[in-house]
Protein backbone atom coordinates (compact mmCIF):
# COMPACT_ATOMS: atom_id res chain seq x y z
CA UNK A 1 0.00 0.00 0.00
CA UNK A 2 1.32 3.48 -1.19
CA UNK A 3 1.91 5.93 1.35
CA UNK A 4 -0.78 8.42 0.30
CA UNK A 5 -2.95 5.22 1.03
CA UNK A 6 -2.26 3.94 4.39
CA UNK A 7 -5.08 4.26 6.79
CA UNK A 8 -2.40 6.02 8.60
CA UNK A 9 -2.90 8.96 6.13
CA UNK A 10 -6.53 8.80 6.03
CA UNK A 11 -7.66 11.98 8.09
CA UNK A 12 -10.80 11.16 10.25
CA UNK A 13 -12.80 10.38 6.77
CA UNK A 14 -13.25 6.59 7.60
CA UNK A 15 -12.67 5.20 10.90
CA UNK A 16 -9.86 2.72 10.36
CA UNK A 17 -10.97 0.43 13.58
CA UNK A 18 -14.34 -0.87 11.31
CA UNK A 19 -16.75 0.89 13.85
CA UNK A 20 -19.14 3.59 13.12
CA UNK A 21 -18.86 5.32 10.30
CA UNK A 22 -18.59 9.27 10.20
CA UNK A 23 -21.99 10.64 11.07
CA UNK A 24 -21.32 12.97 7.66
CA UNK A 25 -22.24 9.61 5.78
CA UNK A 26 -25.00 8.48 7.97
CA UNK A 27 -26.85 12.24 6.92
CA UNK A 28 -25.96 11.35 3.40
CA UNK A 29 -26.60 7.78 2.70
CA UNK A 30 -30.49 8.59 4.00
CA UNK A 31 -31.01 11.04 1.92
CA UNK A 32 -30.32 8.42 -1.01
CA UNK A 33 -33.08 6.61 -3.33
CA UNK A 34 -30.85 3.21 -2.73
CA UNK A 35 -31.19 3.33 0.99
CA UNK A 36 -34.10 1.62 2.59
CA UNK A 37 -35.89 2.62 5.13
CA UNK A 38 -35.90 6.62 4.38
CA UNK A 39 -36.37 9.17 7.34
CA UNK A 40 -35.01 6.87 9.61
CA UNK A 41 -31.50 7.97 11.55
CA UNK A 42 -29.12 5.24 10.00
CA UNK A 43 -26.39 4.13 12.33
CA UNK A 44 -23.99 2.55 9.19
CA UNK A 45 -20.90 0.29 10.61
CA UNK A 46 -17.69 -0.63 8.59
CA UNK A 47 -18.03 -4.46 7.54
CA UNK A 48 -15.57 -4.55 5.03
CA UNK A 49 -13.47 -1.84 2.87
CA UNK A 50 -11.25 -1.90 -0.62
CA UNK A 51 -9.14 0.67 -2.09
CA UNK A 52 -8.05 1.22 -5.88
CA UNK A 53 -5.04 2.93 -6.55
CA UNK A 54 -5.13 6.06 -9.53
CA UNK A 55 -2.61 7.90 -11.31
CA UNK A 56 -4.62 11.10 -10.39
CA UNK A 57 -2.52 13.16 -7.37
CA UNK A 58 -4.02 14.17 -4.53
CA UNK A 59 -7.14 11.29 -4.93
CA UNK A 60 -7.72 8.57 -2.55
CA UNK A 61 -10.33 6.00 -3.54
CA UNK A 62 -12.48 3.49 -1.81
CA UNK A 63 -15.06 2.05 -1.31
CA UNK A 64 -16.99 0.70 2.11
CA UNK A 65 -19.27 -2.17 2.55
CA UNK A 66 -21.06 -0.95 5.65
CA UNK A 67 -24.12 -2.52 7.64
CA UNK A 68 -27.03 -0.46 8.83
CA UNK A 69 -27.24 -1.84 12.38
CA UNK A 70 -30.27 0.68 12.84
CA UNK A 71 -32.71 -1.57 10.98
CA UNK A 72 -34.26 -4.68 11.47
CA UNK A 73 -32.62 -6.28 8.56
CA UNK A 74 -29.18 -4.84 9.12
CA UNK A 75 -29.19 -3.91 4.76
CA UNK A 76 -25.48 -4.15 3.29
CA UNK A 77 -24.42 -0.89 1.23
CA UNK A 78 -21.73 -0.08 -0.95
CA UNK A 79 -20.44 3.47 -0.63
CA UNK A 80 -17.45 4.28 -2.98
CA UNK A 81 -15.75 7.22 -2.20
CA UNK A 82 -13.55 9.64 -3.36
CA UNK A 83 -10.74 11.94 -1.44
CA UNK A 84 -9.55 14.74 -2.95
CA UNK A 85 -7.06 17.48 -1.93
CA UNK A 86 -8.62 19.77 -4.06
CA UNK A 87 -12.37 20.58 -4.66
CA UNK A 88 -13.70 20.38 -8.16
CA UNK A 89 -16.53 22.15 -9.77
CA UNK A 90 -17.69 19.35 -12.06
CA UNK A 91 -18.33 17.06 -8.83
CA UNK A 92 -20.37 20.09 -6.58
CA UNK A 93 -23.24 17.82 -6.87
CA UNK A 94 -21.56 14.92 -5.66
CA UNK A 95 -19.55 16.41 -2.97
CA UNK A 96 -20.76 14.67 0.63
CA UNK A 97 -18.41 16.49 2.97
CA UNK A 98 -15.37 18.75 3.41
CA UNK A 99 -13.25 17.35 5.80
CA UNK A 100 -10.36 18.48 8.37
CA UNK A 101 -6.74 16.22 7.26
CA UNK A 102 -4.70 15.45 10.24
CA UNK A 103 -2.29 18.34 9.08
CA UNK A 104 -5.42 20.99 9.46
CA UNK A 105 -5.87 21.08 5.44
CA UNK A 106 -9.20 20.66 3.98
CA UNK A 107 -10.38 17.10 2.18
CA UNK A 108 -13.26 16.71 -0.29
CA UNK A 109 -15.25 13.67 0.03
CA UNK A 110 -17.32 12.66 -2.77
CA UNK A 111 -19.54 9.87 -4.04
CA UNK A 112 -17.32 8.20 -6.16
CA UNK A 113 -19.50 7.07 -8.61
CA UNK A 114 -19.79 10.47 -10.18
CA UNK A 115 -16.03 11.13 -10.33
CA UNK A 116 -14.28 10.24 -13.54
CA UNK A 117 -11.37 9.40 -11.30
CA UNK A 118 -13.19 6.14 -9.87
CA UNK A 119 -14.65 5.51 -12.89
CA UNK A 120 -11.47 4.72 -15.04
CA UNK A 121 -9.93 2.79 -12.17
CA UNK A 122 -12.97 0.54 -11.46
CA UNK A 123 -12.68 -0.40 -15.11
CA UNK A 124 -8.93 -0.86 -15.44
CA UNK A 125 -9.07 -3.47 -12.40
CA UNK A 126 -12.23 -4.90 -14.40
CA UNK A 127 -10.29 -5.24 -16.98
CA UNK A 128 -7.08 -6.53 -15.30
CA UNK A 129 -4.94 -4.04 -16.49
CA UNK A 130 -2.65 -3.59 -13.35
CA UNK A 131 -2.53 -5.72 -10.39
CA UNK A 132 -5.02 -5.87 -7.17
CA UNK A 133 -5.37 -2.88 -5.14
CA UNK A 134 -4.07 -3.30 -1.36
CA UNK A 135 -7.18 -4.62 0.59
CA UNK A 136 -7.81 -3.09 3.68
CA UNK A 137 -8.02 -5.20 6.81
CA UNK A 138 -11.23 -3.98 9.05
CA UNK A 139 -12.50 -6.55 10.81
CA UNK A 140 -10.82 -9.20 8.30
CA UNK A 141 -9.63 -9.33 4.91
CA UNK A 142 -12.19 -7.88 2.61
CA UNK A 143 -10.81 -9.54 -0.88
CA UNK A 144 -12.17 -7.80 -4.34
CA UNK A 145 -11.34 -9.71 -7.97
CA UNK A 146 -12.30 -8.40 -10.80
CA UNK A 147 -12.94 -10.25 -13.90
CA UNK A 148 -13.14 -8.99 -17.56
CA UNK A 149 -15.96 -11.59 -19.74
CA UNK A 150 -14.87 -9.75 -23.30
CA UNK A 151 -17.59 -8.58 -24.58
CA UNK A 152 -19.67 -5.65 -26.00
CA UNK A 153 -16.23 -4.53 -28.29
CA UNK A 154 -14.04 -4.19 -24.99
CA UNK A 155 -10.45 -4.92 -24.40
CA UNK A 156 -8.15 -4.75 -22.31
CA UNK A 157 -6.82 -2.01 -23.79
CA UNK A 158 -9.77 0.81 -23.15
CA UNK A 159 -9.45 3.99 -21.66
CA UNK A 160 -12.45 6.13 -20.42
CA UNK A 161 -12.92 8.97 -22.14
CA UNK A 162 -15.15 10.27 -20.32
CA UNK A 163 -18.01 9.26 -17.87
CA UNK A 164 -21.53 10.04 -16.33
CA UNK A 165 -23.73 8.30 -14.03
CA UNK A 166 -27.25 7.46 -15.44
CA UNK A 167 -30.26 9.05 -13.29
CA UNK A 168 -33.57 7.87 -12.33
CA UNK A 169 -32.26 4.86 -10.98
CA UNK A 170 -33.69 3.55 -7.57
CA UNK A 171 -31.54 0.69 -5.99
CA UNK A 172 -28.36 0.89 -7.91
CA UNK A 173 -25.63 3.81 -9.67
CA UNK A 174 -24.95 2.78 -13.01
CA UNK A 175 -21.73 4.47 -15.09
CA UNK A 176 -22.01 5.49 -18.24
CA UNK A 177 -18.10 4.95 -19.89
CA UNK A 178 -17.40 6.23 -23.10
CA UNK A 179 -14.09 4.75 -24.52
CA UNK A 180 -11.22 4.15 -26.78
CA UNK A 181 -9.03 1.85 -28.15
CA UNK A 182 -5.04 2.14 -27.65
CA UNK A 183 -5.28 4.09 -30.81
CA UNK A 184 -7.45 6.74 -29.67
CA UNK A 185 -10.48 5.68 -31.83
CA UNK A 186 -14.20 5.44 -30.38
CA UNK A 187 -15.49 2.03 -28.97
CA UNK A 188 -18.98 1.40 -28.09
CA UNK A 189 -19.65 2.65 -24.73
CA UNK A 190 -20.15 0.35 -21.77
CA UNK A 191 -22.46 0.95 -18.76
CA UNK A 192 -21.63 -0.07 -15.54
CA UNK A 193 -24.08 -0.94 -12.69
CA UNK A 194 -22.46 -0.49 -8.87
CA UNK A 195 -24.65 -2.55 -6.71
CA UNK A 196 -25.72 -0.08 -3.71
CA UNK A 197 -27.49 -2.98 -1.54
CA UNK A 198 -25.34 -5.73 -1.38
CA UNK A 199 -25.83 -9.08 -0.38
CA UNK A 200 -24.51 -13.09 0.37
CA UNK A 201 -24.77 -14.66 -2.91
CA UNK A 202 -24.14 -14.59 -6.69
CA UNK A 203 -26.05 -11.91 -8.24
CA UNK A 204 -28.43 -13.15 -10.88
CA UNK A 205 -27.79 -10.00 -13.11
CA UNK A 206 -24.55 -11.20 -13.26
CA UNK A 207 -25.17 -15.06 -13.81
CA UNK A 208 -27.88 -15.11 -15.70
CA UNK A 209 -27.25 -12.72 -18.34
CA UNK A 210 -23.97 -14.09 -18.73
CA UNK A 211 -25.31 -17.55 -19.43
CA UNK A 212 -27.33 -16.46 -22.38
CA UNK A 213 -24.30 -14.23 -23.82
CA UNK A 214 -22.24 -17.57 -23.94
CA UNK A 215 -25.71 -19.43 -25.45
CA UNK A 216 -25.06 -16.99 -27.83
CA UNK A 217 -28.74 -15.09 -27.20
CA UNK A 218 -29.35 -12.14 -29.36
CA UNK A 219 -32.00 -10.61 -26.98
CA UNK A 220 -29.50 -9.33 -24.36
CA UNK A 221 -26.61 -6.78 -23.87
CA UNK A 222 -22.67 -8.38 -24.33
CA UNK A 223 -21.12 -8.87 -20.90
CA UNK A 224 -18.19 -6.63 -20.07
CA UNK A 225 -16.73 -7.72 -16.55
CA UNK A 226 -17.55 -7.90 -13.11
CA UNK A 227 -16.57 -6.85 -9.30
CA UNK A 228 -17.04 -9.54 -6.84
CA UNK A 229 -15.72 -9.62 -3.32
CA UNK A 230 -15.71 -11.76 -0.24
CA UNK A 231 -16.12 -9.91 3.14
CA UNK A 232 -16.77 -10.81 7.16
CA UNK A 233 -20.11 -11.88 8.31
CA UNK A 234 -20.90 -13.32 11.67
CA UNK A 235 -24.64 -14.43 11.05
CA UNK A 236 -22.96 -17.09 8.60
CA UNK A 237 -21.30 -20.55 10.17
CA UNK A 238 -17.99 -19.12 8.61
CA UNK A 239 -17.93 -15.86 9.62
CA UNK A 240 -17.82 -14.59 5.85
CA UNK A 241 -19.70 -14.10 3.01
CA UNK A 242 -19.43 -13.30 -0.81
CA UNK A 243 -21.53 -11.11 -3.48
CA UNK A 244 -21.54 -9.42 -6.68
CA UNK A 245 -20.06 -5.35 -6.57
CA UNK A 246 -20.59 -4.20 -9.75
CA UNK A 247 -21.58 -5.38 -13.58
CA UNK A 248 -20.65 -3.95 -16.71
CA UNK A 249 -22.11 -4.51 -19.55
CA UNK A 250 -22.67 -2.99 -23.63
CA UNK A 251 -24.99 0.22 -23.47
CA UNK A 252 -26.97 1.65 -26.42
CA UNK A 253 -27.29 5.28 -26.05
CA UNK A 254 -30.05 7.24 -27.73
CA UNK A 255 -32.25 3.98 -27.22
CA UNK A 256 -35.43 4.85 -24.93
CA UNK A 257 -37.06 1.68 -23.39
CA UNK A 258 -40.37 0.17 -24.36
CA UNK A 259 -41.83 2.08 -21.44
CA UNK A 260 -41.56 5.13 -22.75
CA UNK A 261 -42.28 3.67 -26.01
CA UNK A 262 -45.30 2.15 -25.11
CA UNK A 263 -46.46 5.36 -23.76
CA UNK A 264 -45.72 7.18 -26.47
CA UNK A 265 -48.13 4.71 -28.62
CA UNK A 266 -50.79 5.02 -25.39
CA UNK A 267 -51.38 8.16 -25.44
CA UNK A 268 -50.88 9.07 -29.39
CA UNK A 269 -53.98 5.90 -30.07
CA UNK A 270 -50.94 4.13 -31.67
CA UNK A 271 -51.17 0.67 -32.90
CA UNK A 272 -48.73 -1.46 -30.64
CA UNK A 273 -49.12 -4.66 -31.45
CA UNK A 274 -46.91 -5.54 -33.79
CA UNK A 275 -44.24 -4.24 -31.24
CA UNK A 276 -46.20 -6.14 -28.56
CA UNK A 277 -45.73 -9.74 -30.55
CA UNK A 278 -42.14 -9.36 -31.31
CA UNK A 279 -41.87 -8.46 -27.50
CA UNK A 280 -43.59 -11.86 -26.34
CA UNK A 281 -41.21 -13.82 -29.31
CA UNK A 282 -37.77 -12.24 -28.12
CA UNK A 283 -39.30 -13.14 -24.25
CA UNK A 284 -40.08 -16.94 -25.15
CA UNK A 285 -36.36 -16.90 -27.51
CA UNK A 286 -34.82 -15.76 -23.68
CA UNK A 287 -36.75 -18.49 -21.80
CA UNK A 288 -35.89 -21.23 -24.50
CA UNK A 289 -32.02 -20.11 -24.12
CA UNK A 290 -32.09 -19.91 -20.61
CA UNK A 291 -33.62 -23.18 -20.12
CA UNK A 292 -30.25 -24.84 -22.91
CA UNK A 293 -27.86 -23.19 -20.82
CA UNK A 294 -28.48 -23.41 -17.46
CA UNK A 295 -30.09 -26.39 -15.36
CA UNK A 296 -33.89 -26.89 -15.12
CA UNK A 297 -36.16 -28.49 -12.64
CA UNK A 298 -38.96 -30.31 -12.75
CA UNK A 299 -42.27 -28.51 -11.25
CA UNK A 300 -43.09 -31.28 -8.81
CA UNK A 301 -46.25 -31.56 -6.44
CA UNK A 302 -43.85 -30.40 -3.58
CA UNK A 303 -42.46 -27.36 -5.29
CA UNK A 304 -46.09 -26.40 -6.74
CA UNK A 305 -47.44 -26.48 -3.14
CA UNK A 306 -44.44 -24.57 -1.82
CA UNK A 307 -45.12 -21.56 -4.34
CA UNK A 308 -48.83 -21.46 -4.02
CA UNK A 309 -47.99 -20.87 -0.21
CA UNK A 310 -45.86 -18.69 -0.93
CA UNK A 311 -48.65 -16.68 -2.83
CA UNK A 312 -50.95 -17.30 -0.14
CA UNK A 313 -48.46 -15.92 2.23
CA UNK A 314 -47.67 -13.08 0.59
CA UNK A 315 -51.04 -12.17 0.35
CA UNK A 316 -52.21 -12.37 3.88
CA UNK A 317 -49.15 -10.15 4.75
CA UNK A 318 -50.00 -7.70 2.16
CA UNK A 319 -53.26 -7.49 3.88
CA UNK A 320 -51.75 -6.16 7.01
CA UNK A 321 -50.00 -2.90 4.82
CA UNK A 322 -53.40 -2.81 2.22
CA UNK A 323 -56.61 -3.64 4.44
CA UNK A 324 -58.95 -3.44 0.78
CA UNK A 325 -57.32 -6.52 -0.12
CA UNK A 326 -59.09 -8.27 2.74
CA UNK A 327 -62.66 -8.14 0.79
CA UNK A 328 -61.31 -10.42 -1.74
CA UNK A 329 -59.69 -13.03 0.23
CA UNK A 330 -62.26 -16.28 -0.87
CA UNK A 331 -61.57 -15.69 -4.35
CA UNK A 332 -58.13 -14.90 -4.48
CA UNK A 333 -57.33 -18.05 -2.13
CA UNK A 334 -59.41 -19.95 -4.84
CA UNK A 335 -57.31 -18.47 -7.71
CA UNK A 336 -54.24 -19.18 -6.32
CA UNK A 337 -55.46 -23.25 -5.07
CA UNK A 338 -56.96 -23.74 -8.50
CA UNK A 339 -52.81 -22.99 -10.27
CA UNK A 340 -52.45 -26.52 -8.51
CA UNK A 341 -54.75 -28.27 -10.53
CA UNK A 342 -53.34 -27.51 -13.97
CA UNK A 343 -50.23 -29.00 -15.62
CA UNK A 344 -46.80 -26.70 -14.50
CA UNK A 345 -43.92 -26.20 -17.28
CA UNK A 346 -40.19 -27.32 -15.82
CA UNK A 347 -39.11 -25.01 -13.93
CA UNK A 348 -36.33 -23.14 -14.82
CA UNK A 349 -34.17 -19.77 -14.41
CA UNK A 350 -35.89 -16.68 -15.84
CA UNK A 351 -35.70 -12.80 -15.88
CA UNK A 352 -37.47 -12.21 -12.54
CA UNK A 353 -38.90 -9.03 -12.94
CA UNK A 354 -39.93 -8.28 -16.67
CA UNK A 355 -41.51 -5.41 -17.52
CA UNK A 356 -41.60 -2.94 -20.27
CA UNK A 357 -39.23 -0.76 -18.50
CA UNK A 358 -36.40 -3.61 -18.70
CA UNK A 359 -36.42 -3.99 -22.42
CA UNK A 360 -35.12 -1.81 -24.86
CA UNK A 361 -36.09 -1.70 -28.93
CA UNK A 362 -32.21 -1.32 -30.27
CA UNK A 363 -32.37 -0.24 -34.12
CA UNK A 364 -30.90 -3.15 -36.15
CA UNK A 365 -30.91 -5.54 -32.94
CA UNK A 366 -34.69 -5.82 -32.12
CA UNK A 367 -35.96 -6.20 -28.17
CA UNK A 368 -32.97 -5.96 -25.72
CA UNK A 369 -34.22 -7.42 -22.26
CA UNK A 370 -31.72 -5.58 -18.98
CA UNK A 371 -31.94 -6.08 -15.58
CA UNK A 372 -31.78 -9.31 -14.52
CA UNK A 373 -31.64 -9.12 -11.10
CA UNK A 374 -35.41 -10.32 -10.36
CA UNK A 375 -37.54 -8.63 -8.10
CA UNK A 376 -36.44 -6.24 -5.57
CA UNK A 377 -38.69 -7.20 -2.73
CA UNK A 378 -37.47 -10.86 -2.58
CA UNK A 379 -34.61 -12.41 -0.81
CA UNK A 380 -31.15 -12.68 -3.38
CA UNK A 381 -31.50 -16.25 -2.87
CA UNK A 382 -35.12 -16.83 -4.07
CA UNK A 383 -34.12 -15.14 -6.96
CA UNK A 384 -31.59 -17.13 -8.24
CA UNK A 385 -33.47 -20.08 -8.17
CA UNK A 386 -35.30 -21.76 -11.19
CA UNK A 387 -38.93 -20.38 -11.59
CA UNK A 388 -41.87 -20.41 -13.46
CA UNK A 389 -41.37 -18.56 -16.68
CA UNK A 390 -44.97 -17.42 -16.78
CA UNK A 391 -44.05 -14.89 -13.58
CA UNK A 392 -42.44 -13.09 -16.50
CA UNK A 393 -45.04 -13.18 -18.75
CA UNK A 394 -47.37 -12.20 -16.43
CA UNK A 395 -45.28 -9.28 -15.15
CA UNK A 396 -45.46 -7.99 -18.87
CA UNK A 397 -48.84 -7.77 -18.67
CA UNK A 398 -49.13 -5.95 -15.69
CA UNK A 399 -47.05 -3.50 -17.23
CA UNK A 400 -49.32 -3.09 -20.49
CA UNK A 401 -51.70 -2.47 -17.58
CA UNK A 402 -49.97 0.43 -16.45
CA UNK A 403 -49.06 1.90 -19.48
CA UNK A 404 -52.94 2.33 -20.20
CA UNK A 405 -53.43 3.24 -15.93
CA UNK A 406 -50.39 5.75 -16.20
CA UNK A 407 -51.45 7.70 -19.25
CA UNK A 408 -54.96 7.91 -18.04
CA UNK A 409 -53.55 9.59 -14.90
CA UNK A 410 -51.36 12.23 -17.16
CA UNK A 411 -53.63 12.55 -19.76
CA UNK A 412 -56.85 13.11 -18.67
CA UNK A 413 -58.64 13.52 -22.13
CA UNK A 414 -57.84 10.49 -22.93
CA UNK A 415 -60.85 8.00 -23.30
CA UNK A 416 -60.35 5.13 -20.77
CA UNK A 417 -62.42 3.01 -22.74
CA UNK A 418 -60.12 3.18 -25.47
CA UNK A 419 -56.90 3.03 -23.53
CA UNK A 420 -58.24 -0.26 -22.48
CA UNK A 421 -58.29 -1.74 -25.67
CA UNK A 422 -55.09 -0.55 -26.49
CA UNK A 423 -53.79 -2.92 -23.22
CA UNK A 424 -56.11 -5.51 -24.25
CA UNK A 425 -54.52 -5.42 -27.74
CA UNK A 426 -51.06 -5.51 -26.57
CA UNK A 427 -51.67 -8.10 -24.29
CA UNK A 428 -53.23 -10.91 -26.76
CA UNK A 429 -50.46 -10.00 -29.31
CA UNK A 430 -47.94 -10.64 -26.74
CA UNK A 431 -48.90 -13.96 -26.11
CA UNK A 432 -49.69 -14.88 -29.17
CA UNK A 433 -46.37 -13.92 -29.96
CA UNK A 434 -44.87 -16.10 -27.25
CA UNK A 435 -46.85 -19.06 -27.62
CA UNK A 436 -46.03 -19.15 -31.51
CA UNK A 437 -42.17 -18.89 -30.58
CA UNK A 438 -42.87 -21.41 -27.49
CA UNK A 439 -43.89 -24.02 -29.67
CA UNK A 440 -46.58 -24.55 -27.17
CA UNK A 441 -49.80 -23.28 -29.10
CA UNK A 442 -52.83 -21.47 -27.94
CA UNK A 443 -51.50 -20.40 -24.11
CA UNK A 444 -53.80 -23.12 -22.63
CA UNK A 445 -52.38 -22.52 -19.17
CA UNK A 446 -54.74 -19.63 -17.74
CA UNK A 447 -54.88 -20.86 -14.27
CA UNK A 448 -51.54 -20.93 -14.15
CA UNK A 449 -51.07 -17.16 -15.34
CA UNK A 450 -54.02 -16.10 -13.82
CA UNK A 451 -52.33 -16.80 -10.25
CA UNK A 452 -48.98 -15.39 -11.36
CA UNK A 453 -51.11 -12.38 -12.48
CA UNK A 454 -52.84 -11.70 -9.39
CA UNK A 455 -49.63 -12.25 -7.35
CA UNK A 456 -47.98 -9.46 -9.27
CA UNK A 457 -50.73 -7.34 -8.92
CA UNK A 458 -51.00 -7.94 -5.13
CA UNK A 459 -46.99 -7.29 -4.84
CA UNK A 460 -47.56 -3.69 -6.99
CA UNK A 461 -50.57 -2.74 -3.86
CA UNK A 462 -47.39 -3.65 -1.58
CA UNK A 463 -44.97 -1.29 -3.38
CA UNK A 464 -47.57 1.33 -4.12
CA UNK A 465 -48.65 1.78 -0.65
CA UNK A 466 -45.54 1.85 0.49
CA UNK A 467 -43.89 4.04 -2.46
CA UNK A 468 -46.74 6.07 -4.40
CA UNK A 469 -49.68 5.52 -1.88
CA UNK A 470 -52.04 7.93 -4.65
CA UNK A 471 -51.07 5.03 -7.13
CA UNK A 472 -52.78 2.25 -5.06
CA UNK A 473 -55.78 2.04 -6.98
CA UNK A 474 -53.75 1.10 -9.92
CA UNK A 475 -52.94 -2.53 -8.84
CA UNK A 476 -55.85 -2.78 -6.69
CA UNK A 477 -58.38 -2.73 -9.70
CA UNK A 478 -56.59 -5.40 -11.32
CA UNK A 479 -56.65 -7.52 -7.71
CA UNK A 480 -60.68 -6.79 -8.12
CA UNK A 481 -60.61 -7.42 -11.96
CA UNK A 482 -59.15 -10.81 -11.07
CA UNK A 483 -61.16 -12.06 -8.47
CA UNK A 484 -64.31 -10.44 -9.67
CA UNK A 485 -63.32 -12.68 -13.21
CA UNK A 486 -62.81 -15.85 -11.07
CA UNK A 487 -66.16 -15.23 -8.97
CA UNK A 488 -68.17 -14.97 -11.89
CA UNK A 489 -66.65 -17.72 -14.09
CA UNK A 490 -67.42 -19.98 -11.26
CA UNK A 491 -70.97 -18.91 -10.76
CA UNK A 492 -71.64 -19.19 -14.44
CA UNK A 493 -70.11 -22.91 -13.49
CA UNK A 494 -72.46 -23.67 -11.07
Amino acid sequence: MSEQNSPANRGDNVDASGDDVPEYLNRWAVAQRWFSNAGRPPLLRIVGEWALSTPHPGVVIRSLLVRDAASEERTLYQIPLTERTESVAELADALIAIISHDDGTARFVYDAPHDPAFASALLRFMLRQEAHPEYVDVSATTVVQGKIIAGGGVSAHSTVLASRVLLGEQSNTSIIFDLVDDELEHTPPVICKIFRVIHHGDNPDVVVQSALARAGSRFVPEPVGYVAAQWTDSTRPDGRAAGHLAFAQEFFPGVSDAWRTALVAAAAGEDFTERARRLGEATAEVHTDLAEAMPTLVASPRIMVTMVTGMLDRFRRAITEVPDLAAFRTDVESIFARALTVPWPRLQHIHGDLHLGQVLDVPGRGWILLDFEGEPLRALHERGLPDVPVRDVAGMLRSFAYVAGTVERTHPNVDPARLSAWAAAARREFLRGYADRSGSGPFHQDALLEAFELDKAIYETVYETRNRPSWLPLPLDAVRRLATSYARSRNDHD
